[in-house]
């Protein structure tokens, strides 16, 4: 199970992002599973019990394209250092839940989606999703560098699908790679699933140079820019700003 239908990148250009009714009750069956998994997650990290799901950071190889490469020293030169280290981490949480879900994913266009997919989150357009804003300008910039236009509408629907509820249950659809990545970054809910070394490491080598203050003062404009986006659902049905706050991070 996934996101629910209907809640993609073609609606979001359409709407700018902002939920009908029906979509904002279509969220709440996949926050329930998530909700219910919640206070097994803490109880696994405070008591040590965690899974094995990793890779190994120093035999992996990443994508060596040039369009891989070109991504990467433009995530360097658009991101501020915090979202940057963000990214990053947001990639190798999603490797080893990828793992974890033995699923196969494009390391490529994982490794692009998710140095790019908070490309807009600390400049809101009024009226539409950083989400949608980040797909596009992800997909203009792959498209420019020579990408093929079918892979640059995969990485667009990667970005824009990656704040949509639901969507981390499978690393392989839209959105589900860098949603899953992404929100063990801000939630700790994954970090599980992971041995308590892999994690130290991925900190290490990526520090989150004060990431939760950097979010929350993001997440409160983006919430402001779009009355009615995933944005607000989130903040009011999935308290996603207390999560971020209490996550098992020291910032």
């Amino acid at each position: 199970m996934a996101a629910p239908d209907g809640i993609d990148y073609d609606w979001a250009r359409a709407t700018g992002g902002v939920l009908t009714r029906s979509q904002s009750r279509a969220l709440f069956p996949p926050l329930l599973r998530s909700v219910a998994k919640y206070p097994g997650v803490r109880l696994r990290l405070a008591t040590g019990r965690r899974g094995t799901a990793q890779v190994d950071l120093d035999a992996f190889v990443l994508p060596d394209s040039t369009l891989a490469k070109e991504t990467i020293e433009h995530a360097a030169e658009v991101l501020s250092p915090c979202v940057l280290q963000h990214s990053w981490r947001t990639f190798w949480f999603g490797l080893a839940i990828a793992e974890h879900q033995r699923r196969t994913v494009d390391l490529e266009q994982a490794l692009i989606a998710s140095l790019l997919h908070d490309i807009t989150l600390e400049t809101p357009t009024p009226g539409r999703c950083f989400a949608l804003t980040g797909a596009e300008q992800a997909e203009a910039f792959l498209l420019a560098h020579g990408a093929d236009p079918a892979f640059s509408a995969r990485v667009g629907a990667e970005i824009c699908g990656h704040i949509t509820v639901g969507a981390l249950e499978d690393v392989t659809s839209p959105g589900g790679f860098v949603s899953a990545g992404a929100f063990t970054d801000v939630a700790g809910s994954g970090l599980e699933l992971m041995p308590a070394a892999y994690v130290d490491d991925v900190l290490a080598r990526h520090p989150r140079l004060g990431w939760k203050k950097t979010l929350r003062t993001s997440w409160t404009a983006q919430t402001a820019a779009l009355p009615g986006g995933r944005q607000q659902w989130l903040t009011r049905w999935a308290i996603l700003p207390t999560l971020a706050r209490i996550a098992p991070f020291p910032e």
